[in-house]
């Protein structure tokens, strides 16, 4: 297992096959206010590849080559932050997706709790470490504790996957999840183009 650190972009020639999961750490929860730090990804082998955003970096030909590959799908957990954030920076929409947030949600009706480490905890019997969450992911050189924790959040999601697809196809629901994770880029535009929290399905 190998954690491997970028800077401004994924190096040429990388090839993470066809379903990468992908995850990403910002200076806050805003995306028009608080910038885009690290990109972290996995192929499922066992190694994480983090990428180093520069303040105010706005291209990045590789990384954003694979959001848009439609014969990649791209794996996250609350998919719809991190296809926002990575399209307000760069102008690529992640398609086409699947979250794991959103699967956990249709089949796991019993709990209030979808947060990753509760659902690698409870599925897959895994225990990861949130220490990390709120640091400074901007700095110019990432910790090791930093590295560890974001390649924790990408590692897992393959594994993940299988284990809610068992679900919702035991329970019916892989249509209806499919259709989500369909609609999941466009949810991420409307966050950015200002209807954040507004049900735009509603009556009134």
């Amino acid at each position: 297992m190998t954690h491997s650190v970028y800077k401004n972009d994924l190096p040429d020639g990388l090839e993470l096959g066809r379903v990468v999961a992908i995850d990403c750490e910002t200076m806050g929860l805003n995306p028009h206010r608080d910038r885009l730090c690290v990109v972290q990804l996995s192929g499922g082998d066992g190694n994480a590849h983090l990428v180093q955003i520069a303040q105010g970096q706005t291209e990045a030909r590789n990384l954003c080559a694979l959001l848009e590959n439609q014969d990649v799908l791209k794996l996250f957990h609350f998919g719809r932050f991190d296809i926002a954030a990575m399209l307000n920076s760069f102008g690529a929409t992640a398609s086409p997706v699947y979250c794991t947030k959103i699967a956990s949600r249709l089949v796991r009706t019993y709990t209030d709790r979808h947060g990753l480490a509760k659902l690698l905890q409870e599925m897959l019997n895994i225990d990861i470490s949130k220490q990390q969450q709120s640091s400074d992911w901007g700095a110019e050189d990432l910790t090791e504790a930093q590295v560890e924790y974001a390649a924790s959040d990408v590692l897992y999601l393959h594994a993940l996957r299988d284990a809610l697809n068992v679900m919702l196809e035991r329970e019916g629901r892989m249509d209806i999840a499919q259709a989500c994770f369909d609609f999941l880029p466009m949810r991420a535009r409307l966050d950015l183009e200002g209807w954040p929290d507004t049900d735009i399905f509603a009556h009134s």
